[in-house]
Order: C-alpha cells, then sequence, then structure tokens
C-alpha cells in the first residue's frame, strides 16, 4: 500500500493533489511538504527548540497548513487563534503560551500590530508593520530540518472564568513521518479509509480544534482538501460537485442554511460523492437533522467530544432509532454520568457527563486548579448534563450552565460581564444565550442601571461602543434590556437560569438589537 503521512505521500505520489487553495489554486503534496520543510528550518534557524509555542492568526490557506505540519515535525506547539478576536485578548494568548513566533495575515494588521508587540519573532503573509514577509522564513536552505520530532497543536478553550486557557498534552517524541494509530483509528470510526478516492471540504475557520484535526488527519491518509475561506451555503454545493467531494465537518448552523435555500438551488446540484458529513460542535435541532436526513441521506453523522479527549458518536440509522441522542462511546473512551459526589447515575437520570480517553492526560496551561476542578479520578467533565439510556446511548439535557453556543463556537458570558461591569453606568449585569433560528442561540445582556441612570437607546448604543473596543464581535451582546435589579439571593448568587428562562418562555421588557 502506498505510504501514509505527508512526507511518505509526497515521495511516492508527488502530484498527488493535497490542497485546492480557497483561490483554486493545487498545491501537490510535494510541493505542500517542501513548504512545510522550508518553515520548519526557519523555526531552528531562529533558535526555536522542542516544546517552544508559535502563535498564527490566518486565515483558510496552504500557508496555515504547511505551517501546521512545519510544527509538527520540529517538537512545537501550534496555537492557532481565532482571528475575530481584537487586539488584547490575542495579546493575552501570545503572552500565556510564551510564544516565540507570531505569524500573521495582513487582513488582521491592526490586531496584529496591537498583540505581537513583545513577541520575539514576527512574519505576516501581505505587509503587516514591523512584521518580515512569511516568504522570507527559512528562505535560503534546502531539505528536512534537523532533529526531528513530532510537534503537537496547542488550542485554547475559554473556561468559565472567562480567561482562555491552553489545552496541552505532553509531547510524544515519536518520528513525525508516522501517521499517529489514533488518527486512523478516529477516521475508522466515521468509515474513512486511506486514499479510496476521498476529497475534504473544509468551510470553517481552521482555528477550531476539530476542524484542524480533520484537515491534519485527512492529509496524513492521502485525502485531497478544499479549502474555503469563507463559508457559503450555495458555494459549498457548487464545490461538492466540481471536486466529487466525499467527506467533511460541520455545525448544525451550516445545515440550517442549507435548507434555507432555494429549492431549486439545493436540486441543482450532483451531490451523490457524500460518503460521511460529520457535524458536532453543538446541538442540532431534530428537525433539521431530519430534513438533512431526507436530503443527503444516511451519509449524515453525529458526534459529541471535546478538545480535552473522548467521546460519542452515532450514525444516521442509529440516530432514527434513537432520535436526539449524540451516540455511543468511541471504542477506548468511556463516558459516564455522575452525580455530586460522583457517583453513576441510574439510567435515564440526568447529571454531569464525565469522559476519558484511554490513557490520554491532559492539563490546562499554567491552570491546575482548573484542571482538578474538571476531574474526578481520571474522567473529566466539560458541565454538560446529561444522561445514558439502557443501551448506553447519550442524550443531552442542557450544556453548562452559563455557556452559549452560537454558530457552533463557545462564548462565555463570565469574560462579556467582567468587561461591561466596570463601566460607571452599570450597577450589575448578567449575560446569557437565547433561542435563535440561525445561530441556535445569541447573547443577551440585562443590565442593571446605576442610580439615576436612564435605560434607553442612547444608554444601549454607549455600552455596545465601549464593548466593541474590548471584545471580538462575536461575543457583543445582540440585544441589551433593562431590569430594576437583578434576581440574586443573599450571598450574591445570580438567579441567571431563572433570568433567562423568563426570556425563553415571555417577551419580557423592551429589546434593542445591536448592529
Amino acid at each position: 500500500m502506498t505510504a501514509l503521512g505527508l512526507w511518505g505521500i509526497a515521495t511516492e505520489l508527488p502530484d498527488h493533489p493535497a490542497v485546492i487553495d480557497p483561490d483554486g489554486e493545487v498545491v501537490t503534496y510535494r510541493e505542500l511538504a517542501d513548504r512545510a520543510n522550508r518553515f520548519g528550518r526557519g523555526f531552528q534557524s531562529l533558535g526555536l527548540q522542542a516544546g517552544d509555542t508559535v502563535v498564527m492568526a490566518l486565515p483558510n490557506s496552504a500557508d496555515l497548513v504547511a505551517l501546521y505540519f512545519a510544527v509538527l515535525q520540529t517538537g512545537l506547539y501550534v496555537v492557532p487563534v481565532n482571528w475575530h478576536l481584537v487586539g488584547p485578548e490575542v495579546a493575552y494568548i501570545i503572552s500565556d503560551s510564551g510564544a516565540k513566533i507570531f505569524i500573521a495575515h495582513s487582513r488582521f494588521t491592526d490586531v496584529a500590530v496591537e498583540a505581537g508587540t513583545d513577541v520575539p519573532h514576527r512574519f505576516g503573509v501581505g505587509d503587516i508593520p514591523g512584521f518580515q514577509p512569511l516568504s522570507a522564513l527559512g528562505d535560503g536552505g534546502t531539505g528536512r530540518p534537523a532533529n526531528r520530532t513530532a510537534g503537537a497543536p496547542m488550542v485554547y478553550t475559554s473556561g468559565t472564568t472567562g480567561r482562555p486557557k491552553g489545552v496541552r498534552r505532553p509531547l510524544t517524541g515519536q518520528d513525525p513521518d508516522a501517521v499517529p494509530p489514533a488518527s486512523l483509528w478516529f477516521f475508522g470510526i466515521f468509515g474513512l479509509k486511506p486514499f479510496d478516492d476521498h476529497v475534504h471540504i473544509c468551510g470553517s475557520p481552521l482555528y477550531h480544534t476539530a476542524v484542524l484535526n480533520f484537515v491534519g488527519i485527512s492529509l496524513q491518509m492521502g485525502h485531497t482538501v478544499v479549502l474555503m475561506e469563507k463559508w457559503d451555503p450555495a458555494e459549498m454545493l457548487r464545490l461538492v460537485e466540481r471536486h466529487r467531494v466525499t467527506h467533511s465537518h460541520m455545525v448544525p448552523t451550516q445545515f440550517h442554511r442549507l435548507l434555507a435555500l432555494p429549492e431549486e438551488v439545493r436540486t441543482g446540484y450532483d451531490l451523490s460523492s457524500l460518503r460521511t458529513m460529520i457535524h458536532g460542535a453543538a446541538p442540532c435541532p431534530l428537525e433539521t437533522k431530519r430534513r438533512m436526513l431526507d436530503w443527503w441521506g444516511p451519509v449524515v453523522v453525529e458526534y459529541y467530544a471535546a478538545t480535552e479527549g473522548g467521546g460519542t458518536s452515532i450514525t444516521a440509522e442509529e440516530w432514527l432509532r434513537k432520535q436526539g441522542s449524540v451516540g455511543r462511546a468511541w471504542p477506548g473512551s468511556v463516558v459516564r454520568v455522575l452525580d455530586d459526589n460522583g457517583d453513576d447515575m441510574p439510567v435515564g437520570e440526568p447529571g454531569l457527563v464525565y469522559m476519558k480517553m484511554g490513557a490520554a492526560t491532559f492539563e490546562y496551561h499554567k491552570d491546575k486548579a482548573k484542571t482538578l476542578a474538571a476531574r474526578v479520578g481520571d474522567l473529566f467533565t466539560l458541565g454538560d448534563v446529561g444522561y445514558l439510556d439502557e443501551d448506553g446511548y447519550l442524550y443531552l439535557c442542557d450544556r453548562k450552565s452559563d455557556m452559549i453556543i452560537s454558530g457552533g463556537v463557545n462564548i462565555y458570558p463570565a469574560e462579556i460581564e467582567g468587561e461591561l461591569a466596570v463601566h460607571p453606568k452599570i450597577a450589575d449585569i448578567a449575560v446569557f444565550g437565547v433561542p435563535h433560528a440561525d445561530w441556535g442561540e445569541e447573547i443577551k445582556a440585562v443590565v442593571q442601571p446605576a442610580d439615576g441612570v436612564e435605560p434607553n437607546d442612547e444608554l444601549t448604543e454607549e455600552l455596545l461602543a465601549y464593548a466593541r473596543e474590548r471584545l471580538a464581535k462575536f461575543k457583543l451582546p445582540r440585544t441589551i434590556d433593562y431590569i430594576d435589579e437583578l434576581p440574586r439571593d443573599p450571598n450574591g448568587k445570580l438567579y441567571k437560569r431563572k433570568l433567562r428562562d423568563a426570556y425563553v418562555t415571555e417577551a419580557a421588557g423592551t429589546t434593542t438589537t445591536s448592529d
């Protein structure tokens, strides 16, 4: 069988298409490997050693993929940051991760310049003041980097404190040319085999953990990857037909927008190449799932998992028997539902969902307390509430009590509350999610104005302008309502669920929508 892994395939099938860039350029395996080698040499020429960190803020592109593989062969950690963040948010991640190099695209110049002031080395795609051109990284040398050893992604995932924390696993010291057995096993869960004429389409930003994993593993297994710079439902259908796409990783919001296309558009493309369209990252409404199965057939597969490890999956056929379930534990994974004392809940009774994946370990970078708080023994929890049925299928009843999931992205109200609470015209504030037909949830803020402050449209605009300076756009409240006093107990605990439920069940208060 043809060798697996980027460099093995580049040797045996050098002209096999690896990446189709958003502009349509086809990058072969040999070209992608050469680019990854050049960047890897560049890292080492700057003095980076195994365990050092590279942060990048780049749109979906072959350059991003090549940098990812450059890190994987030089023993480094790579942190792909969400480029919707504002400068101080990116600066925090750069500082917290101890990054030695920051690589950004000129599209994000303002953020890059503000965030990258203290990084030893800065490289840019396009012209960014104070950044060297990425083309200069590793230029002038030849061959593979020296002292090659496996690196790893280090993805930042927020916690209930609002500050993001890097999920950092120990480096394995393995040969980076070898495809990890876990990667082959993971794709095997979904019936994805090496080569087999597979083509993966990536329509979501590569700063998401699952998105990056699916692209990386696809390439290691000889699957051509089609990159979209910005996801568009009709354009995705066109690319599926054009490139005979077989599999992808999606979120329910994308399903919703696909279903909203006019009938003549939805039926105007040949989608017969689709084999495994995997979705996760957020709850999928039952009706949306049913309609996608009616349209695409049994190729729609669901999973529930976490950056930290472990998960479940469910095929289309299983889901039709167990509607609403997110599936059973993967082989080698453990999923249990526990009460507050750490004891197993009876079948059908909800509790906190705990998971683990084999003997794999992780820690939240620089946050031992958070690491320990999420664990019971060797199990960890995301704080999701669910139950197991008599056949071991997991059903999720609720998510973290405060977390908002909008368009498949986790948003943590504590961070938003922390930024806005210091505004002089706010006495108290609560932020939570309310249902949204397209995004799943949208962000609502309920504000108790300071004494003597009149709640009106002018105040709303002032607060939103203040928030825009401190928070990424996707974290901004979509609506702000006002209340005389937030419901708190004598110890100061906010009854946020009670407040949120009132907005879900009845249209309370006067609402002003932000831009």
